[in-house]
């Protein structure tokens, strides 16, 4: 209630349960930040959630009741449904002739009282009780206090699911919905279960993989894949169907890969799904990519540039012309990088077009083209079209063929800033895949401003942080020098509920920035290999993806055991 925590605090005064001494104490306390007047005042040990809902009831006229003291029939508490009780946070007490009681904790909560009289056609009589106690009786009377894929899982058996149920057109406006209506088919009702978590776990992936003797489903979760309670087996056809039927696929074929898009309401925001359905030896493999469009708010300092890095690349991204490659594997964080690049020079007095595959993310004010294969629409065919529509800036999702690469760079010959990306394990190995592909040395070499690699490392968690001494092993693989180890502190996470116990939270980007001067064009002129490429890069003064991970454990971002292990391919 922290919009009436003051109304609420000159209640306590008034009864004298409080003393304006103990409200400048509390107030002093929301300067740190972090918790409101109220709650300050009850962390004090003044007075207890019982005294607060004792006075705030008294104040209205209402009865307090301890339902801790209390038990509730069973007959009353079939009277209001387990999801009403839950969205409501209310308990029913007992019932007077037409009249139900139910203990709330928010007497100023007259909307609540509303609702639960039109929704359960009853007359409503509110009682006081204290929060913890309203969270303690549902838990008690109703179950765990949310809905589960593990507890709907229970509740599935083998005479109660309706198979035929996953069929349904996938009308449901939203999945809280569908979890919440204890009318909902079992399978509709668990395949948004399945998502919710996934996306209340911060999943960037649903993996649903059928096997010989059972249904796997896994969450990516900051890049590492886990395994959650799975659906048993008999359950597999329905709901495959289901998702496949929510992403416009067709559930009447098998035998090939499809691929569609679920976009649903969620938790209050738009989440976006790309579906991908495969062909195996025991069934359909589904992997559902979950698109968080608050990545695209991201500023370059929030995908782990430091001050001088986000100079360089505002000085890429600001040249009038030339190519900007993005390089590294996939999920590696390229796209995300180049759409808070474009998010960054995105104004009206600029052309940008997009061409991808797909395109993953709506960007205002931006023209974005989706290749089609099934009509010709190829990267090449698209990027001719592009350059007459007489664009400032173009992005090209992937330089996948020798025709797109040679358009890209006759593209940046010709007055335009081109940005794509391209699969190599460092930068300096760019330029050399692009001659592999086909493009001439001197055309690489004249077009091409710079090549970043880029590589998604864990951010320790901040609720669980504590200080860490790095292992002989790591000093050593790392070269840390133990004289600036003493000077500064490294951390690691403990393991704690915030975080699933593996000391992670959230993700960020280890960079290699390389500069295309002179003398590295006149090498590639020359068609050096890529360490001779790598030795210059280096006396240009370009950290390795190693040394800016190292950056990253002196500032207390990651972990020398993470960094270690996402950049075992390079060196200092």
């Amino acid at each position: 209630m922290p919009a009436q925590d003051e109304y609420i605090v000159e209640i306590l005064l008034d009864v004298g349960l409080i003393t304006h001494e103990d409200v400048l104490k509390a107030k002093e306390l929301t300067k740190l930040g972090g918790v409101g007047l109220l709650d300050a005042i009850l962390k004090s040990g003044k007075i207890t959630d019982v005294d607060v809902s004792k006075a705030v009831a008294s104040q209205y006229g209402m009865d307090f009741i301890q339902l801790a003291d209390y038990r509730v029939p069973d007959e009353i508490l079939a009277m209001v449904p387990r999801h009403v009780a839950r969205r409501y946070k209310i308990v029913p007490v007992y019932k007077h002739d037409s009249t139900l009681t139910v203990a709330i904790s928010d007497p100023l909560d007259v909307d609540t009282v509303d609702s639960l009289r039109y929704i359960l056609k009853t007359n409503v009589e509110p009682v006081v009780a204290t929060k913890p106690d309203i969270e303690a009786s549902l838990a008690r009377y109703y179950g765990t206090t949310e809905d589960s894929v593990e507890n709907m899982l229970q509740e599935i058996t083998e005479g109660e699911v309706d198979l035929g149920a996953a069929f349904k057109p996938a009308v449901e406006s939203k999945i809280e919905e569908t979890v919440e209506t204890e009318t909902d088919a079992p399978i509709i009702k668990l395949v948004g279960l399945i998502i919710m978590e996934a996306y209340r776990n911060r999943a960037s992936d649903i993996h649903i993989e059928p096997l010989e003797k059972r249904l796997r489903v896994r969450y990516r979760i900051d890049g590492v894949m886990q395994e959650v309670d799975s659906p048993p087996k008999r359950l597999q056809p329905a709901i495959i169907s289901r998702l496949k039927i929510m992403s416009n696929m067709s559930i009447a074929e098998k035998r090939v890969p499809q691929d569609g898009r679920i976009q649903i309401p969620v938790m209050g925001r738009t989440l976006d799904l790309r579906v991908s359905a495969l062909p195996t030896n025991h069934g359909e493999s589904i992997v559902m990519r979950i698109l968080d469009k608050s990545s695209l708010l991201l500023g370059l300092g929030d995908l782990g540039f430091y001050t001088d890095q986000q100079e360089m690349i505002n000085k890429i991204i600001g040249s009038p012309d030339g190519v900007f490659l993005v390089t590294g594997p996939t999920g590696s964080g390229k796209t995300t990088t180049l759409y808070a690049c474009l998010n960054t020079i995105n104004k009206p007095d600029r052309k940008i077009i997009t061409v991808e595959d797909p395109v993953e993310y709506q960007l205002a004010g931006i023209n974005q083209v989706q290749t089609n294969a099934d009509i010709n629409l190829t990267f090449a065919a698209a990027l001719r079209s592009i350059l007459r529509q007489a664009p400032n800036i173009i992005m090209i999702g992937e330089i996948r063929d020798l025709e797109t690469a040679n358009i890209a760079v006759q593209a940046s010959l010709t007055g335009h800033l081109v940005f794509s990306t391209l699969h190599t394990n460092d930068a300096p190995s760019a330029v050399t895949r692009l001659i592999d592909m086909g493009v001439k040395p001197f055309l690489v070499a004249s077009a091409t401003r710079a090549i970043m690699a880029q590589r998604l490392i864990r951010r320790i968690c901040p609720k669980c942080k504590e200080p860490y001494t790095p292992t002989e092993y790591e000093m050593k693989t790392l070269q840390l020098d133990p004289n600036e180890i003493a000077k500064t502190t490294i951390y690691k996470g403990r393991g704690c509920a915030d975080c699933g116990r593996t000391g992670y939270r959230g993700r960020c980007g280890i960079y290699e920035l390389f500069f295309i001067d002179d003398e590295v064009r006149r090498l590639i002129y020359e068609r050096v290999p890529a360490n001779v490429l790598r030795a210059r890069a280096r006396e240009l003064g370009m950290r390795t993806l190693r040394e800016d991970g190292i950056r990253k454990i002196m500032s207390g971002t990651s972990t020398p055991e993470e960094i270690i292990s996402i950049t075992a391919g390079d060196s200092n």
